[in-house]
């Protein structure tokens, strides 16, 4: 079942930058709780409240749920960090999405891992998000302290 489709209200989401059948949104698809929701979704919401500078949603695991939504989050310089603004980033996508939406983590970050040319790499942040070992190619790496700070947090 694709979100747009739910039982959520369709003047609730942020227009679509592609269609709904379009590559870009098919591969950043998450199957949460028997919806799959698109990813980039949820960042734009995050990215829109006005305390935040930059973030990232990925899929994570939980053990009672399967699969869960994991945001890192960065943000604007004089904004302190802590469980008060994590609560009301939850509570923004939960009222512009709904509660389905809702990250299950929200992990704040100085910075995200970024390629030079200034792309997040989600392949990384998934990898911390679950826990695992960090696999793959890292040459391309803007800063390797980012990885290490984030992997350390989440321990």
């Amino acid at each position: 079942m694709n979100i747009a489709h739910s039982n959520v209200d369709a003047a609730l989401l942020p227009p679509p930058k592609f269609p709904l059948n379009h590559p870009m949104t098919m591969a950043a698809k998450q199957p949460l709780a028997g919806i799959e929701l698109a990813l980039w979704r949820s960042r734009v919401l995050f990215v829109s409240h006005r305390k935040v500078a930059e973030a990232a949603v990925v899929g994570g695991r939980m053990r009672w749920k399967g699969q869960a939504l994991v945001a890192f989050v960065t943000v604007k310089s004089g904004v302190t960090a802590d469980a008060g603004l994590r609560e009301e980033l939850r509570q923004h996508v939960t009222k512009e999405i709904g509660p389905v939406a809702r990250p299950d983590d929200i992990r704040f970050a100085e910075a995200l891992p970024k390629t030079r040319s200034g792309k997040i790499m989600r392949r990384l942040l998934k990898q911390v998000a679950t826990g695992a070992e960090i696999k793959g190619d890292t040459t391309t790496l803007e800063d390797l302290n980012v990885l290490a700070s984030l992997a350390s947090a989440g321990e």
